[in-house]
C-alpha cells in the first residue's frame, strides 16, 4: 500500500529549489515519488509518496537541509 501525503512549503523560487526538495526527500526511507507544485515565492504544493506514513519531523529535517520551510501537512 501507497501512502500519499502533501505538505506546504515555503522559500522555493525555482527549478533548483524543486531539485534540491526532492533530492532531499526521495533520500528518506521508504519513500517512493516526490512531485512538487512550484509557486514561486508563495507556498509550494510537495506531494510524497510513501510505503507507509512519514514522521512530520523526518520530512521537515529533510526540507530544511534543502533549505527551505516546511510548513505542515496539507489539510
Amino acid at each position: 500500500m501507497t501512502t500519499t501525503t502533501d505538505y506546504i512549503v515555503t522559500g522555493m523560487t525555482c527549478g533548483h529549489c524543486v531539485s534540491a526538495v526532492t533530492s532531499e526527500l526521495t533520500a528518506l526511507p521508504g519513500v517512493s515519488g516526490v512531485s512538487i507544485n512550484l509557486v514561486v515565492d508563495g507556498s509550494s504544493t510537495v506531494t510524497v509518496q510513501s510505503a507507509s506514513p512519514l514522521p512530520e519531523q523526518a520530512v521537515r529535517e529533510a526540507v530544511d537541509e534543502a533549505g527551505y520551510v516546511l510548513q505542515g501537512a496539507k489539510e
